[in-house]
């Protein structure tokens, strides 16, 4: 299976202490399951995330995110 790469900023790094991961591909949300699983401290930050695959914004948790793709976990800045 191919994989997915998955992109960390600012807290969601911190939580994960790495800038990005590579993942089989699968839905965002079993995707961002798995992140969680790895990453216990992630699962705090998730649920203020923003998403982006492949530089779109997606609400979509349920899409298949293809192989060879990259989501990027955007965690709310300061001020927003």
């Amino acid at each position: 299976m191919e994989t997915v790469e998955v992109r960390f900023f600012a807290a969601a790094r911190a939580a994960t202490k790495t800038d990005h991961i590579n993942l089989n591909s699968a839905t965002l949300q079993e995707i961002l399951n798995k992140c969680i699983t790895d990453y216990p401290e992630l699962g705090r930050i998730v649920p203020q995330c923003s998403f982006l695959v492949d530089g779109v914004a997606n609400h979509d948790r349920e899409l298949t995110i293809k192989a060879g793709s990259q989501i990027d976990v955007l965690p709310k800045f300061a001020g927003g």
